[in-house]
């Protein structure tokens, strides 16, 4: 079945070949991803950051370090549910707490986290409405009619 070469041929479900036009550029780009084990752990991040919860908690962090009952009080939730956020979100390093007595104070991990937080912030400020149309609530309201 193999010619001996080492190209290699992807069909999809419908049948279609994956064709590789520019093969340095592929081969370049195949060489710099991250392994398997990097890109789970970049999508568990990224699915953390998908809930708008833990997303109010990491805006809020984004002023300073805070404690679990004014986390509440800014993300309008119970200290139980932004508890519940703050352990997940720790156990995948995107804040740390430090220990005070018997108060914990919350601040995320680094500027990275940071960083990353500010230009998705920036991102959307930039990006024509009509970019998100499944967010548009007057469109959903001009079909029902």
């Amino acid at each position: 079945m193999s010619s001996g070469s080492d190209e290699h041929a992807f069909v999809d479900i419908d049948g279609c070949a994956v064709r590789v036009v520019d093969r340095d550029r592929v081969a370049t780009v195949v060489a710099s991803m991250p392994d398997d084990t990097d890109v789970v752990e970049l999508a568990d991040v990224f699915g953390l950051l998908a809930d708008p919860a833990r997303l109010r908690l990491l805006v809020a962090l984004l002023e300073g370090e805070m404690c679990v009952c004014d986390l509440a009080a800014v993300a309008r939730t119970s200290e139980s549910s932004v508890s519940h956020h703050l352990r997940l979100l720790r156990a995948h390093r995107v804040v740390v707490a430090r220990r005070a007595g018997r108060m914990a104070y919350y601040r995320l991990a680094d500027g990275h986290v940071r960083m990353l937080l500010d230009l998705a912030l920036t991102h959307i400020e930039h990006a024509p409405a009509a970019a998100h149309p499944e967010h548009d609530s007057s469109s959903q309201e001009g079909n029902a009619s």
